[in-house]
Formats: C-alpha cells, sequence, structure tokens
C-alpha cells in the first residue's frame, strides 16, 4: 500500500483526491491546508478522509510513514519544509506535479466521458420495452434487461454468466453464434409465452463474431394493443359524452398547443365560442398570467391551483393542468378551470373579519413563557397576580424580552379573557395620528376624517384590555389625554364635545428609563405613578442564562415546521456556546440566532451543533449567579485609594442586591435602602 499526503485542498488538490481515493493501491493518509473553507476540505470529509491545517503536526502524527507528498500549493517555502520532515518520502511539486496532473486530467476526462457513454447505454438498455439478452463468444449471457428479466420470470443475477442453454433451453443463439447469420421475425416459445425474436450476431474489427444479441416481445401484448385499437372509438365516445356534460370548464390542446376540445361549461365560463379556441395557440383565452398548457407542454409536469384572467370579461380563475402521455410520448394537455371570482371575494370578506378579529385577541399564556431561573420565576409570580386585579400594569425590561407576551398572557389570565385585547405601539405612530387612534375623531374633525367618525381603541377594548407597549415614547401633550383616561374612566374623541365612559384595564409596556425621562420632563409624574401601580421588570437573558436551553429547544420545536426540519435536540457545547454571550437583543436575537443555524443545517441531522451556529461576539455574563456558577459574596478590592475602594465595595454590593432581585431595580432599591433613581445614577457611574 502507498501511504500519500495531500499538501493543498484547492482545485488541484481536489484533483488528485478524485483520481486516487479509489485506488486499491493507495491510501490517502491526510489532506492539509490552511483554509477551513478549501473545497476540497469539505471533499475529504466526504469521503473520510483526515483533514488538519498543519502538515507538521500530520507527519508527527501519522502511525505508518508517508511515502509520497504531493505538494499542491505552489508555494517554494512549503516545498523545502516538507523536503526537511519527510526524507524518505517523495515530495512531488511545481512543474513535475503540473506534468502529471496534465495525465490525470486527461485520464479522468477520458473515464468520464466513457462513464457517461456507458450510463447512457445502460440506461437505453433498460428503458426498452423489448426484452433483450446477449451472449459472449463462448455461448454464456453477458447481458439482460429489465423487460428480460420480466419475460424470463428470473433475477438478472441467476441469469448472467450461464450458458444460455441452462436459462433458454429451445435457444437458437447458439446456432447464430456458429453460423454467423441473422434471424428476423422469429416465433418462439419462452416458456407458456409466445414471443417474436430477433438474433443478431456481433462481430470484432477483423469480422470475427463476439457474441449474439436477441431482442423479444410478448405476442400476448401485441394481440392486447390490437384489442384496445378496437375499442378505441367506443372509450373516444364515451369520454367525449363526460367532457361535455360536466359542470367544471375542460380545455384541451394537442402536443403543438393548438385548441383540440372544449365543453359548453369553458364557452359558458370564458364567453368564447369554439371557432374562437379550437385550432388557435393555447394563450388565445388568456387575459392575464402565462398559459399553463404551454408550461406543461415545455416541462411535462402538471400545474396546480394557478391563478389566472381568462377570456374578454377578464374572469378570475384557478387553472389545474395535466399532460396527456400515450405510450410514455406527450401528445397534448388538458386544463380544468375553475371560476373563483366570488370565493375571492368572499374569501376577502373573511379574511378581513379574521385581521379584525386577531388584532382583538390575546394569543398567548404563562404556559408559553419559558424558564425556570428565579428571575423569570419572580416575573411571571408578579405577573400571575397582577392579573387577579383590574389595576394598571407596567411592564419594564429591554427590547425582546418579551414584553408583549406577559401583556397577553396577564389577560388571558384574568376575568377580562373573553373580552378584547387591543394593542398599539406608541412609538409607530405620530402624535396626532396615535391621538386619534386612541381616542377615535368626529365626523369632519379634520381634513380626511371618515364620515359619521371612527371610534377610538379605548372603545374597542371596553370590557377588556388595551397594550400600549412602548409608551414611553408618547408625547406629553398625549400623555396628558392618557392621564385623563386613566383617572376618570372616560374619553373625549377628537373634535368631539362628549364624554364616553369606557371600561379598560391598561397594560403599559416600555424600555425607557421613566425615572430618568421623568426627571428630565420628557414624561410626566402623574402619569408615571398612575401607570407605575404593579410595576413587573421582566429580565434580560443575560440575567437568566440558565434558561437558554429551555428556550432553545422551545424555539427549536417553533421553528421546525417553519424550516422544515427535524431538528430535535441542541448539544450540551451548543448550550455553553450561547450561554458564553451577553445577548443584547434578548430572546428575539436568540430566536433569529437559532433559526440562522436551523437554515444551514443539513435536512438529515437532528441536532443542533456548536458549529452550526452563528459566529457570536463572546461577551462574558454579568452576574455570576445568572449563569449558575458559584461566586464569593464580594469579590476582591483592587489596590488604591481609598474613594477607589469604597467605589468597588459600592458596586460589589450593587451587584449582589441585583442578583438577589433577579435584575429587578425597583427590589434592588428597596434592599440597598436607597431610591431607584440613585441606583440608576449609581449604575452608569464608571467603574472603578
Amino acid at each position: 500500500m502507498i501511504h500519500v499526503v495531500i499538501v493543498g485542498a484547492g482545485q488541484g488538490g481536489c484533483r488528485w483526491m478524485e483520481a486516487l481515493s479509489d485506488h486499491a493501491e493507495v491510501e490517502i493518509d491526510a489532506v492539509v491546508d490552511r483554509r477551513e473553507d478549501a473545497p476540497g476540505v469539505h471533499l475529504a470529509r466526504e469521503k473520510g478522509i483526515r483533514v488538519a491545517r498543519d502538515y507538521r503536526r500530520v507527519f508527527a502524527e501519522l502511525p505508518a510513514p508517508v511515502d509520497v507528498v504531493l505538494e499542491v500549493t505552489g508555494d517554494p517555502d512549503v516545498y523545502r519544509d516538507l523536503m526537511r520532515l519527510a526524507p524518505e518520502a517523495t515530495v512531488i511539486s511545481g512543474p513535475a506535479l503540473r506534468f502529471f496532473t496534465l495525465f490525470l486530467d486527461d485520464k479522468m476526462t477520458l473515464i468520464r466521458r466513457l462513464q457517461a457513454q456507458r450510463r447512457e447505454l445502460e440506461r437505453v438498455v433498460e428503458a426498452t420495452h423489448d426484452g433483450m439478452v446477449g451472449v459472449d463468444h463462448t455461448g454464456r449471457i453477458v447481458l439482460c434487461n429489465a423487460a428480460a428479466e420480466r419475460l424470463l420470470g428470473l433475477p438478472r443475477d441467476q441469469v448472467l454468466g450461464r450458458p444460455v442453454q441452462e436459462v433458454i433451453p429451445n435457444t437458437r443463439l447458439a446456432e447464430v453464434l456458429a453460423h454467423g447469420r441473422e434471424e428476423l421475425n422469429q416465433v418462439q416459445k419462452l416458456g407458456d409465452t409466445e414471443i417474436v425474436t430477433n438474433r443478431v450476431p456481433l462481430f470484432d474489427d477483423e469480422g470475427r463474431i463476439v457474441g449474439v444479441i436477441a431482442t423479444f416481445r410478448d405476442v400476448t401484448e401485441l394481440r392486447a394493443l390490437a384489442a384496445e385499437v378496437t375499442n378505441l372509438r367506443e372509450v373516444q365516445t364515451l369520454l367525449e359524452a363526460i367532457i361535455q356534460s360536466t359542470q367544471d370548464a375542460i380545455s384541451v390542446v394537442d402536443k403543438d398547443g393548438r385548441g383540440l376540445l372544449i365543453n359548453p361549461a369553458y364557452t359558458r365560463l370564458t364567453g368564447l365560442r369554439p371557432e374562437q379556441v379550437l385550432n388557435q395557440p393555447a394563450d388565445v383565452d388568456i387575459a392575464e398570467g402565462e398559459s399553463m398548457h404551454l408550461r406543461v407542454l415545455r416541462t411535462g409536469q402538471p400545474v396546480r391551483n394557478v391563478p389566472m384572467k381568462v377570456g374578454p370579461m377578464r374572469r378570475e380563475v384557478l387553472v389545474d393542468v395535466a399532460p396527456i402521455l400515450v405510450g410514455g410520448e406527450l401528445r397534448g394537455s388538458v386544463g380544468v378551470i375553475h371560476d373563483v371570482s366570488e370565493i375571492k371575494r368572499l374569501t376577502e370578506e373573511l379574511e378581513r373579519a379574521n385581521k379584525l378579529i386577531r388584532t382583538m385577541q390575546a394569543k398567548y399564556t404563562f404556559d408559553e413563557i419559558v424558564g425556570q431561573s428565579p428571575a423569570i420565576a419572580l416575573a411571571v409570580e408578579q405577573a400571575r397576580r397582577a392579573a387577579e386585579t383590574p389595576a394598571t400594569v407596567l411592564l419594564r425590561g429591554e427590547s425582546g424580552t418579551g414584553k408583549e407576551l406577559f401583556a397577553h398572557a396577564i389577560h388571558n389570565a384574568s376575568d377580562r379573557r373573553y373580552r378584547p385585547f387591543v394593542r398599539v405601539n406608541c412609538a409607530a405612530l405620530s402624535d396626532s395620528l396615535l391621538e386619534s387612534e386612541l381616542f377615535g375623531y368626529e365626523e369632519g374633525a379634520f381634513t380626511g376624517a371618515r364620515k359619521g367618525g371612527k371610534r377610538g381603541l379605548f372603545e374597542e377594548a371596553s370590557g377588556g384590555t388595551l397594550f400600549l407597549d412602548e409608551i414611553g415614547e408618547m408625547s406629553v401633550a398625549t400623555q396628558a389625554k392618557l392621564l385623563r383616561a386613566l383617572q376618570e374612566r372616560e374619553i373625549l374623541r377628537v373634535g368631539g364635545t362628549r364624554t364616553i365612559p369606557v371600561d379598560v384595564r391598561v397594560i403599559a409596556a416600555t424600555h425607557v428609563n421613566l425615572e430618568q425621562a421623568v426627571a428630565e420632563g420628557r414624561f410626566r409624574e402623574d402619569l408615571y405613578y398612575r401607570l407605575n401601580v404593579i410595576p413587573i421588570v421582566i429580565p434580560p437573558l443575560r440575567y437568566r442564562l440558565e434558561d437558554i436551553e429551555a428556550l432553545a429547544l422551545h424555539i427549536i420545536q417553533r421553528q421546525n415546521q417553519a424550516y422544515g426540519r427535524n431538528v430535535t435536540a441542541i448539544s450540551r457545547a451548543a448550550v455553553e456556546l450561547l450561554q458564553q454571550y451577553g445577548w443584547p437583543g434578548n430572546v428575539r436575537e436568540l430566536e433569529n440566532t437559532i433559526g440562522r443555524a436551523m437554515i444551514h443545517m443539513r435536512y438529515n441531522e437532528t441536532v443542533l451543533e456548536a458549529h452550526h451556529l452563528p459566529v457570536l461576539h463572546r461577551a462574558p455574563a454579568p452576574l455570576a449567579a445568572s449563569t449558575g456558577q458559584t461566586a464569593s459574596a464580594w469579590p476582591p478590592l483592587p489596590e488604591g485609594t481609598l474613594a477607589e475602594q469604597l467605589r468597588a465595595a459600592e458596586r460589589a454590593a450593587i451587584e449582589r442586591a441585583l442578583r438577589a432581585s433577579g435584575g429587578n431595580k425597583t427590589e434592588a432599591a428597596r434592599r440597598l435602602g436607597i431610591s431607584v433613581r440613585s441606583l440608576y445614577y449609581k449604575l452608569k457611574a464608571p467603574s472603578p
């Protein structure tokens, strides 16, 4: 056995790998390339060949000495280094390797050409409906196609290599082999089957007979075909009667795409008379869209439920078209046309109604909040208690932590669950538009106002819940009107003079530091206290890294259907890699990351591994408690002045309070005996 190492996994390395990997006397011990994305690296892994990035390490670890080293990088320094590392091996590089590569390319090209010709010939032989049996000059069977297997009643592995007389006792192939003359259209018994056969001798370039080929066909099949031809007229008459009486519009074209047949239902649907369609191009009836008849004739594949418009009245239809195959030959296509104009109108009305219903329904419950960490458990417990009361709830947390999920869950757990759940993103609407959306408007309140006015979201949500997302982005003027609605439980439409009582439970959400916004005058202090009745802080993902595995599995289950995958698990290494990241985008970023990883997985892979994940700019978890690791109560203080050490001790106390409160800054401030505003100020101060 010749042991070979290939250094360089570019196109040249690929060619040598393909040429040598299947050779019986050659063993490729390793393929080396510094680039992980080199094409030869992927090819080597597919062939089960060791892949490495450092050839020095390869030579040190190989159990057997290397006989030949193919240096395909073209780097003189690499060549000299290889000569030093493998003095007993033959190192081939540069012009010598290129010289051999020319012969290698010619050899591979010739092999591929011969293989392609052989495959094409085998396909032709297998595809023919006639049985084929071939013998060599000794009279042994060397060819038996699928049709011959069926007629002989024997699998080819029991036929090939045997004398033909043992398989077909009454054969005349031995006689043709002796006298060298062809015998055509001969009737012969093959067991209980009568066949018609042709026997043709084969000669080499010097005129010597080297074998005989026999083709044969079951006569009973020909007789059955004749019976089919006899009954064709009766079948055609019956078919035409069915087509003419059906209520579905039917159109048939020939193999050239010209109209061959239509029924009365087609004429009623399209408004086209037979003389306008028959013997005319297939697209003559199309008002908008591509002819499906022509597509089917071009591709040979059926199409279903293709929307288009047909006829002078541009009727909206759905079209199903299938090819007409006669004896395996494409002879035309048949189309069935369904009128969907009325169905489409009703469907659009239903969709509008469903869309309105969906905007007023809560979709999620507490069961869909994944995680067992103390931080998320505290938030869920607070939310469950809040759901039992009609009090206003303020959800606080960074973007992507799941504030809307909590709002849905609180509504569905409350006694208002069967009433509307209306949500609005305050940051997505301008000030004037947000006011009219929340409180509605009267007819003529402004230019473009709808006739009869419009109910606002407070009225739509009456009896239910109104979810105000991103409330920290609301202008001060709109805040004043919202405060009145919360205090008086009544609203005044834009342009109106009559107050309208409303019974609405408000859930607000924000990622903005409202205390700082109040201090800066961007948020009304009285509205802050009105909203902050039940504050719930939803912890960011970096404070609950122990939940990542459960979250990842939950996301994988949801994404399997969306991406057509069958992923059932995530590896420990992948979980640990995810836990090393800071997750500034929180659960939303985790969902996107796992989705990208699943898209790049193969369809047969069921475990999400670390290498599937995109590159993450790793940042350690900010708190030891978030990773489940133990940490000392106080970190070692740095060297320095007394003031520096005091700042470090204060920082450590704040972090410990945050850990104990699961990231809830209000609770942390209470534990430390300081105001929330002071806590935010200290968190913003630079670390010592």
